[in-house]
């Protein structure tokens, strides 16, 4: 059986219980989909919305992380460059957040439901599969 660390299986978007079926349908850098998430995993079978509207609760995740993205911006235009006008401030963090976007949604859904899915990781639900083979 494999034993996928937690930290990967958060960066490839695997299911939380057996770390290897994949959340989402496509691959992030399919723009027009990227937001597509499977029903269920196709290894063990877990629902991935617990409730409905069970992922509204991601977007303080995402509110986090763009309160992450905003501060790194404006810190590094204030240290590394010499803190420039405004309007090269406003740019930045937008232009930043916008491409970000589709990973912020992501990575937003995969880390709420690993934190408040109440899913515990089962190696006995891993199983050879081949989605193990794209890790």
């Amino acid at each position: 059986m494999p034993n996928v660390p937690l930290a990967k299986a958060i960066l490839l978007s695997r299911c939380p219980r057996c770390r290897t079926g994949k959340i989402f349908t496509y691959p992030v850098f399919s723009f027009k989909s990227f937001t597509a998430t499977n029903k269920k995993c196709s290894t063990c079978e877990l629902e991935f919305e617990r409730e409905p509207r069970f992922f509204d609760g991601a977007m303080y995740v995402s509110y986090a992380m763009n309160v992450g993205i905003f501060l790194t911006v404006g810190l590094f235009l204030n240290f590394v460059l010499g803190d420039p006008p405004l309007w090269v401030y406003i740019a930045s963090v937008l232009g930043a957040v916008v491409l970000l976007i589709p990973f912020i949604y992501r990575y937003a859904r995969v880390i709420y439901l690993y934190l408040a899915g109440g899913i515990k990781y089962n190696q006995d639900q891993a199983t050879t599969s081949e989605d193990e083979k794209n890790y």
